[in-house]
């Protein structure tokens, strides 16, 4: 159901966008956690660490897939709010464009490349196999991914939060379910957990097409909508590849610490692995919080509110930051039940390791929480370089600790690494955003001011 943003109580709209989201990206982790942690279960340790070995690299290129499906999509809810249709169909339209381009060519270097990097990252022997055959089958299905991320962003930037869920909760249950039948049944290991997750994306994609075509009309293009447009393009791709390149800069500082990790075993790699998943699970309220800030922020902007964006921000940091202190607690208390999802009770002392990342990490959640809104409120702004910019505080701050500390003091020093990188970005996004909202209310704010006094003389 398409909603406007533009109007109403700002925090309610905010809070009732994100709940949909919420359970939507839980959805979407679960499913994806469903690799890890029937493999877990089902094939043992040293299939459980093949798949996790395989994370950073993986996030690597699809968070590079995921941030150019979000970044393309800011665009549809500026104009949406600016109600400007015409423009924000031929956004569309050069999404499918850029969209198939970038599948395309990421697909071929990853087909090319995936087993060169896995021995670059001094992947450990015993599981390089597994974990090339897992991922290998993930990259093969990148277009299924950029498919769905893109239609999913489109219903999200108007503001529709609830149609992707229930895609996702229909393809999650089959997920499970796939998986389950191709590592029991049919016997194909990790590769049947990678085949799995690319056709619940596959699936997840129709739905969401299936759904535009039969109810949102606002969304259906025609022959003019379809002429390419090379500035519209240039905005896209402005606001698009800082996203991704956020996304991977970020991941190529996992990747330097996951060097680094894969150095001392098979089994520091299960649970450092294994923590950042369980980790995702408590994290995922404040991530699609800020993902609901990128679609209120970009539709705000459309419609020249600028005020009502910094009460929504403000709004938005004290909702994160009272959920950030329930989940450090949960880490606490529940981290290691936690840990039994992905791995059998007699594994203690990978267990033990889980629960030590997950006690760690969840002391600085509240770091966490400000950076997702800071930064996806950025983006829905327009500003995609300053969120880039912080991405390379990330890198830099995961490099150090991968490269200085990890081979020095080991476990701890790996699961100390989100934490700094967490704080390093927030440096930089917090008062990048203050500089930015200065910006708007002088470009915005004043033009309405004088409009709202030159209208009662004219009237």
């Amino acid at each position: 159901m398409v909603k406007d943003m533009t109007e109403g109580n700002s925090a309610k709209q905010i809070l009732m966008f994100t709940l949909p989201l919420l359970v939507g990206n839980l959805f979407q982790q679960f499913y994806n956690m469903a690799d890890t942690i029937i493999v877990g279960q089902t094939l043992g340790k040293g299939a459980l660490a093949a798949v996790g070995a395989t994370g950073s690299f993986n996030f690597l290129i699809i968070g590079f897939v995921l941030g150019t499906a979000s970044g393309f999509c800011i665009p549809v809810a500026q104009y949406f709010g600016a109600k400007d249709y015409k423009k924000m169909r031929a956004c569309v339209a050069n999404i499918i464009y850029l969209g198939v381009a970038i599948s395309a060519v990421l697909t071929l270097l990853t087909m090319l490349f995936t087993k060169d990097i896995l021995r670059l990252l001094d992947t450990p022997s015993d599981i390089i196999d597994d974990s090339y055959s897992y991922i290998i089958v993930i990259f093969a299905g990148m277009s299924a991914t950029m498919f769905y991320n893109i239609l999913a962003g489109l219903l999200r930037a108007l503001g529709d939060s609830r149609s992707p869920l229930y895609f996702l909760i229909i393809s999650s249950a089959l997920n499970i379910g796939m998986d389950f039948f191709f590592i029991l049944v049919l016997h194909t290991g990790v590769m049947g957990a990678g085949l799995a997750t690319v056709l619940a994306q596959l699936i997840s994609g129709l739905l969401c097409l299936f759904y535009i075509i039969k109810k949102s009309q606002v969304l259906h293009l025609t022959r003019e909508d379809m002429k390419p447009s090379f500035m519209l393009s240039k905005k896209q791709l402005f606001l698009g590849l800082p996203m991704a390149l956020q996304f991977s800069i970020t991941a190529v500082g996992g990747l330097i610490l996951q060097k680094s990790v894969n150095g001392l075993g098979s089994t520091a790699v299960a649970s450092v692995s294994t923590g950042n998943k369980a980790s995702m699970i408590l994290t995922q309220p404040m991530e699609s919080l800020g993902i609901a800030m990128a679609t209120f922020c970009g539709q705000n902007l459309g419609a020249g509110k600028i005020d009502r964006v910094r009460r929504g921000v403000h709004q938005a940091i004290g909702m994160v930051i009272i959920y950030s202190i329930v989940a450090t607690v949960v880490s606490f208390t529940a981290g290691k039940y936690m840990a039994l999802l992905f791995i059998s009770g007699n594994e203690t002392v990978v267990i033990g390791g889980i629960y030590r990342m997950l006690s760690i990490c969840g002391c600085f959640y509240s770091a966490l929480a400000i950076l997702f809104v800071y930064r996806n409120s950025i983006q829905g702004l327009g500003f995609g370089v300053p969120a880039m910019a912080a991405g390379l505080f990330e890198l830099a701050a995961r490099a150090a600790v991968g490269s200085f500390f990890v081979p020095v003091y080991g476990f701890d020093a790996a699961c100390i690494a989100g934490p700094v990188a967490w704080i390093a970005a927030d440096i930089l996004l917090i008062p990048v955003f203050y500089i930015v909202l200065s910006r708007l209310l002088k470009k915005y704010g004043f033009k309405k001011k004088r409009e709202e006094r030159i209208k009662p003389e004219a009237e």
